[in-house]
């Protein structure tokens, strides 16, 4: 079995879900894996895999994507709201301290993490989001987020795809599209393809508008957290001279920049396996 699947209820009862990779006696660091905004725990299959062998490896699918349950009450889409569901989850597994591997929204919970149980953490891997967001990037996700057409078959999904997300994969080949597709989208029972999360979620971004959103005050507190920052050279959401700034308020940062990936690096880029695995052994055997 590749993995375990298991459901737990949050604070206000809403059902969550989450993959369970690896042995959960392991006396390796377990690694929770946290997806963006729109996305959900499939992304870090892959990734999952490779670090299972070692390790415990928990997915989780934040309220409202994947499997989990739709949030009647879209204001509980926010961050504060994250950060007490991924604590029960933390506490249900006991997972006192982990490696928290973070994409974009992902990276933001990781950060709050930091500022809300700094001892749960032995180290972050952030990829493409820092304490700065870029309008760019916010509105071009605010302008897809909660839209995507109501079913696709799996040649419209590609389109659509390549319609969104063309300028940050340049090098994509057909094969690459069609994974995204089967990782971006779920089955309806008619065989067509709907997006995988309540479109209630993008109503956060959205309403942001131009506002710059900031978040130093969580990426201070990785002050004495080992971390690891991937951002993707042609983001539009984690600009050159954020990543530059994060440096210098963070001097141990360690960093690294993927050529031909925008948002968000998919984590299965040969020089990434390679910073991550040389991240988790350095910083992933002091149990659990």
């Amino acid at each position: 079995m590749e993995y375990r699947e298991h459901r737990f209820h949050a604070q206000d009862d809403l059902e969550l879900y989450y993959r369970d990779y690896g042995d959960p006696l392991s006396t390796a660091t377990p690694v929770l894996c946290l997806a963006g905004l729109t996305r959900n725990s499939v992304d870090f299959h892959e990734l999952a895999l490779r670090m299972a062998p070692t390790r415990r490896v928990l997915c989780l699918d934040l309220r409202g994507r994947g499997q989990s349950a739709h949030d009647p009450n879209p204001d509980n889409y926010v961050p504060p709201t994250y950060l007490s569901d991924i604590g029960h989850l933390l506490t249900l597994t006991g997972c006192h301290r982990v490696i928290v591997i973070g994409t974009s929204l992902g990276g933001i919970m990781a950060m709050g993490l930091a500022a809300s149980r700094p001892t749960a953490l032995s180290g972050v891997i952030i990829n493409d989001i820092g304490p700065e967001i870029d309008p760019t990037g916010l509105a071009r996700i605010s302008g897809y987020a909660g839209k995507t057409p109501d079913a696709m078959t799996t040649a419209q999904a590609v389109v659509h795809l390549k319609a969104l997300f063309a300028p940050a994969f340049p090098d994509f080949t057909e094969a690459q599209w069609l994974d995204e597709v089967e990782r971006t989208f779920r089955h309806r029972e008619d065989g067509l393809l709907v997006q995988n999360y309540d479109p209630a979620i993008s109503r956060t971004a959205t309403e942001q508008g131009d506002a710059p959103m900031e978040f130093w005050p969580y990426f201070k507190a990785l002050a004495h957290v080992p971390t690891l920052a991937i951002r993707g050279a042609l983001s539009d959401i984690l600009s050159a001279d954020t990543f530059a700034r994060m440096a210098e308020v963070k001097p141990d940062l360690i960093q690294l920049t993927l050529a031909n990936r925008g948002h968000a690096p998919q984590l299965n880029e040969p020089e990434c396996l390679v910073a991550i695995d040389e991240f988790i052994e350095a910083h992933g055997n002091g149990g659990h």
